[in-house]
């Protein structure tokens, strides 16, 4: 399953990095549907990550009913991210 939205960056004190992309209305239903087939434990989604020209491997959290793309550091940098900015995001669960 491969995903691309937009969505602005926030703050959440939850687990480092600490900003974070929510993943929109339907495709965290999708994600939702196919994650006893994916998930690796705690309802967590492994998935491969593209914002610009940054690509990475994390996993996606679930929070109220939806996911969390946590944006690590070295990609804040890499991308010149904040919290606030708007970015399109690519992820790919296999």
């Amino acid at each position: 399953m491969d995903i691309e939205f937009s969505g602005k960056i926030f703050h959440w004190r939850g687990p480092a990095p600490f900003l974070f992309v929510a993943v929109p209305d339907e495709p965290s239903r999708d994600l939702k549907a196919i994650s006893a087939m994916v998930t690796y434990g705690w309802g967590v989604i492994p998935v491969h990550v593209r914002i610009g020209k940054t690509e990475w491997k994390t996993s996606l959290f679930p929070k109220d009913g939806r996911y969390l793309v946590p944006i690590r550091m070295s990609v804040q940098q890499a991308e010149n991210l904040k919290e606030g900015d708007l970015v399109t995001l690519r992820l790919a669960i296999h």
